[in-house]
């Protein structure tokens, strides 16, 4: 299993996050993905409708938000290490797209880390979601290779940007952040993570290859409403950032059960940064 498989999400937590999720993806991207996708449908030798195949789809939330977005017909693949994820994300994928179009689902089990433009071939966008930040250098670069080879768009959300923000601010609150950035920049099994420096590197690795590449800011603005969401943030934010300075562990367990007490009386306020990024092999469609 490649690192992305061994990275486990627990169902609930997807299932918790997604409307914030939800909430936070950057739409205006969509306008020149939509642009970009029509004018591409156009072209001889183009499949008709979109062929879609969403990356580390988890329980789907990625692929239900962006099939309801965009029209025509849509044949979808998800792509999980997670064969009971995938299940549950192929269940519940909208039957129709924007216009109302047929939308259809199939899931597929694997590495996704060694996906090629062979495999891409005919794929007309690749999506994902919270993924990036998940990846080695290498991963990233092979995944600029195998999209813009093939000629395929990517719109890549939600990746972690490295900053935070907590009202009422506490002074622990930058080194839990640099902690946490760390944790996140760690070697997994002989990988490592490229966390917050994801999406530079992703940047990079497209516009070398001649893509066009748009980013958006796209944050968690979490107030009282979000509670639950914020609590098992907090938890697993300073337990990453103590994992990775044990130093900080009775800092932190103090620090954890006041945020928790201000989360419970409606007195937090949690900003985490994302970015989404949309890469477009080339010049448009058309264009000489």
């Amino acid at each position: 299993m490649n690192a992305v498989g061994s990275a486990r999400f627990a169902a609930g937590w997807l299932e918790l996050r997604e409307r914030a999720d939800a909430v936070s993806r950057a739409p205006e991207l969509l306008r020149p993905l939509r642009t970009w996708l029509a004018q591409a449908g156009g072209q001889e030798g183009r499949p008709p409708g979109l062929v879609i195949r969403d990356l580390g789809s988890g329980t789907g939330s990625m692929a239900r938000w962006l099939a309801v977005r965009l029209p025509g017909p849509q044949q979808w693949t998800l792509h999980d290490h997670d064969p009971a994820l995938l299940a549950h994300a192929g269940a519940r994928m909208p039957s129709t797209a924007a216009d109302g179009s047929a939308v259809h689902t199939v899931t597929e089990h694997g590495d996704l880390t060694a996906l090629s433009a062979a495999d891409l071939a005919g794929t007309s966008l690749v999506s994902a979601s919270a993924l990036l930040d998940l990846l080695t250098h290498d991963e990233v670069e092979a995944l600029a290779e195998a999209c813009t080879r093939a000629g395929c768009p990517a719109l890549l959300a939600l990746s972690v940007a490295g900053r935070v923000e907590l009202t009422p601010k506490e002074p622990l609150d930058a080194e839990l952040t640099a902690a946490f950035n760390d944790h996140q920049r760690r070697a997994d099994r002989g990988r490592r993570l490229l966390g917050p420096d994801a999406v530079a590197a992703a940047v990079a690795a497209f516009e070398r290859r001649g893509a066009t590449v748009s980013l958006r800011s796209s944050p968690w603005r979490l107030g009282s409403a979000e509670c639950t969401l914020i609590a098992e943030w907090l938890r697993g934010w300073v337990g990453a950032a103590h994992a990775q300075r044990p130093a900080l562990a009775p800092r932190a367990v103090a620090y954890l059960r006041r945020r928790l007490d201000q989360c419970a009386a409606g007195e937090l306020g949690v900003t985490v940064h994302h970015t989404d990024l949309l890469a477009l092999p080339g010049p448009p469609p058309g264009a000489e």
